[in-house]
């Protein structure tokens, strides 16, 4: 999404700058100019470098959204890499089900809905944004494939529609955090537990 140059340590100090602005308020507020005098770098440079302003967006938005997988992917991550009896696995992915409780961080879970809002009308966004939700859903599925090899996890639904049922219910959740009266977050981590518990193995 950026031209590849010398120069793109500076290029970083402009998304940087964009990224702070993003976090919070709306793009409709980002203005190059005022970037490049933040920065001090030159008008004509950025536009060369990211072709347009909604480019420069594009690729703050991009930066943020895949730091926020970073996050993700770490937490489940260390699912696999600690638990080595049931007892351990259930009680190492609970956690990783609470983070992802939008009333955890509304900021995040904000600009989530944001991020994926412009990339409907934005394909080369789009496709970056899928590429980073791919690599998410594939942590995913090798953290439900190693409860199921352990049968840990019920194998009678495959690790892939398993993690598209969560994902679905995670992002249903984000898109609604918003809502009239609010949902209440103590019964949104209730009804996850009580799912996660239906994808166990009989004992």
């Amino acid at each position: 999404m950026v031209k590849q140059s010398r120069s793109g340590p500076v290029m970083q100090v402009v998304l940087d700058a964009v990224v702070e602005r993003l976090m919070t308020g709306d793009e409709v507020l980002i203005r190059i100019p005022e970037i490049c005098e933040a920065t001090g770098i030159n008008y004509g440079s950025v536009y060369h470098h990211f072709g347009s302003r909604e480019g420069v967006i594009d690729a703050a938005y991009y930066a943020i959204y895949t730091r926020l997988i970073n996050e993700d992917i770490d937490s489940l991550r260390m699912i696999n890499e600690s638990a080595s009896t049931r007892e351990e696995f259930i009680d190492a992915i609970r956690p990783v089900l609470r983070r992802f409780s939008p009333g955890q961080d509304v900021a995040k879970q904000e600009i989530r809905v944001r991020i994926l809002a412009a990339a409907l009308t934005r394909p080369d966004l789009r496709v970056s944004i899928g590429l980073a939700q791919t690599r998410l859903a594939d942590e995913l599925m090798r953290v439900i494939e190693f409860g199921q090899d352990r049968e840990w996890l019920r194998s009678d639904v495959s690790a892939h529609y398993i993690g598209l049922c969560l994902r679905a219910i995670v992002f249903g959740r984000t898109v609604v955090y918003a809502s009239f009266p609010p949902i209440d977050d103590h019964e949104w981590e209730r009804m996850m537990n009580v799912i996660f518990t239906q994808m166990l193995s009989p004992l």
